[in-house]
């Protein structure tokens, strides 16, 4: 068995010689330290992925690299469209998954004396915990626009206006999903979930500007230093888990009917252009749109708060989205490989696309910047904005890292905790955490996740992202 090799210092080569059934190179992004904290079970599910029909270019694992579903968490595969496979695994249970950024024209000053009131003001309006419901009652016809219109479904009816679109990853619908493959199941699911935030590490985050790295990005998006932001994380809910849950089952008969080779059965797929993988696309789509429009409500719901807190109304406040990025999903992109353009589905689980300036997806507002990169760290240090990058086309199919990544499981943490008040814990450094149960702030408490500052340092010295500024927490609400 081949030995797994460091490329350089932010990058291991893992060879395809490494073990039976790779068809290409496994590279995960990670220094020293981030190498003695990888699970040998996730090194594994990245060599697997490599296994997999139609792959091109490497198979990647980002920094935050942990076990996942099939592929590890922070994977990222492109597969060639007319010889390739899709694969559920790929996307994981909360299809689109993903954060949102919003700015403010407040600074840390002005809402030092407001932020209990305000934190405990959106932990009232927004709903949370598992299996949480909303009072948006939704009728089929409702539900069936959500899965083919997305977040324009939310912008109809008064969740913001239509310039959020422009902010929003693929103006927050993927064109082409059908409502008719969908089961009753996730319907019924997804009847009451619109608009709520749900549990696990799914959040609201009242930020500041704590430092700005690039000054010319920053005051083009209306960023300074102390100036009030706040971060959206929460995805598909019940409707994305249920379709994924269903396609599993479909999966794992299309790899039997098509012969395609799975060194873990968790990778079960059929090629990309049969029946069984269009429809789970589509489908796949319909989650995607599902969750954009449940952030666009979040994004209502959070004005409002701040709004009513400070007496005020949202158009004083000057609260807007800066960008709605996904990091769980499958999408239809042209890269270069081997130095001809090919048409690939590209596979993120938990990795954020990183698109270079003047790319043809990215908006008129940020062609000359690049894309908005939002990462996300844990509940108690600090979370970054990036841009993407040249280097990011070429090296990692335009991707970076989604978030810190876990080095405790949920069981885990909550054995850590025990006797702790992680709420009194982080109150002594300034930070307010409400949440839908004690066991949920044992499981996000900073111990159970690597340090952000040294994923995005990886990140950064790679080149496939550049950092524009630096959020520190003030209020958190976790599900």
């Amino acid at each position: 068995m081949a030995l797994i090799k460091r490329l350089d210092k932010n990058r291991l080569l893992i060879p395809k010689s490494y073990k039976k059934g790779m068809l290409t190179n496994a590279v995960i992004y990670a220094d020293h330290k981030l190498e003695a904290l990888i699970e040998h079970s996730a090194i594994e599910q990245i060599a697997n992925v490599a296994s997999l029909r139609g792959i091109e270019g490497n198979a990647l694992a980002m920094p935050d690299i942990h076990t996942g579903y099939g592929f590890p968490i922070g994977g990222v595969a492109a597969f060639n469209t007319d010889t390739g496979i899709i694969s559920p695994g790929g996307v994981g249970y909360d299809i689109n998954c993903g954060v949102r950024l919003l700015k403010t024209n407040l600074k840390k000053s002005e809402i030092s004396k407001k932020i209990k009131e305000l934190i405990n003001k959106l932990y009232r309006n927004v709903p949370l915990g598992l299996g949480c419901e909303s009072n948006i009652k939704l009728s089929r016809k409702d539900e069936e626009r959500i899965v083919t219109h997305g977040a324009r479904w939310a912008i109809e009816n008064n969740f913001g206006n239509e310039k959020d679109l422009e902010r929003i990853e693929s103006n927050g619908v993927l064109k082409g999903a059908n409502t008719s493959i969908i089961s009753e199941k996730a319907y019924k699911r997804g009847k009451n979930q619109q608009g709520t935030l749900g549990s696990g590490n799914h959040f609201i985050e009242i930020q500041y500007t704590d430092e700005i790295f690039d000054e010319a990005i920053a005051k083009k998006l209306g960023i300074f230093k102390g100036q009030i932001m706040v971060m959206i994380h929460t995805g598909s809910r019940g409707f994305g888990h249920q379709i994924c849950s269903d396609f599993l089952e479909t999966m794992k008969k299309a790899s039997k009917k098509y012969d395609i080779y799975l060194a873990d059965n968790q990778l079960a797929s059929a090629p990309f252009k049969s029946p069984e993988g269009q429809a789970y696309f589509a489908a796949m789509k319909g989650a995607a749109n599902y969750a954009w429009s449940n952030r666009q409500i979040l994004t209502h719901l959070t004005i409002k708060s701040f709004s009513n807190i400070f007496s005020v109304s949202p158009a004083s406040l000057n609260m807007e989205l800066i960008y709605d990025v996904a990091h769980n999903i499958a999408k239809l992109e042209n890269h270069k490989i081997n130095g001809k353009i090919k048409e690939l589905i590209v596979h993120r689980k938990g990795a954020t696309r990183a698109f270079a300036p003047h790319h043809s997806e990215l908006p008129e507002i940020y062609k000359e910047t690049g894309q908005p990169v939002i990462i996300p760290g844990d509940m108690g240090r600090c979370s970054y904005l990036l841009s993407g990058t040249s280097k990011a086309m070429n090296d990692t199919f335009g991707s970076a890292c989604h978030g810190a990544g876990r080095v405790m499981s949920r069981h885990a943490a909550r054995r850590h905790g025990r006797g702790r008040s992680i709420e009194a814990e982080m109150e002594k450094i300034g930070i307010i955490v409400k949440a839908a149960t004690k066991n949920a702030l044992s499981e996000e408490m900073s111990d159970a996740y690597k340090d952000i500052n040294n994923v995005i340092e990886i990140i950064s010295n790679s080149g496939i992202s550049n950092k524009v500024a630096k959020f520190k927490p003030l209020a958190v609400i976790k599900g």
